[in-house]
């Protein structure tokens, strides 16, 4: 195996990180300034008050999204097995 492929195959392990990590975060950071301009519109600074939507939109994303999750996760390990069994 060269080592152009080993850096395709890391370079592939990224962006499938990355596409399957992307909504999640992108989500999170949405609920987290909606929440921050309400506590600095409200001026309730409540450590809880981030905390909990972020869990029940991340947990609902998750519920959502996680089909889709596995079978990116699925199809990059499948093939990852086929260049292996290749060697």
């Amino acid at each position: 195996m060269e080592q152009g492929e080993v850096l395709q195959i890391f370079r592939s392990a990224m962006y499938v990180g990355i596409k399957v990590a992307a909504p999640l975060l992108i989500a999170s950071i949405a609920i987290g300034l909606v929440v921050a301009i309400f506590q600095a519109a409200t001026q309730i600074h409540e450590q809880t008050l981030t905390f909990v939507p972020k869990v029940i939109v991340l947990a609902v994303m998750l519920l959502v999204l996680g089909s889709w999750m596995m079978t990116t996760f699925d199809e990059f390990f499948k093939s990852i097995f086929d260049i292996i069994s290749g060697l």
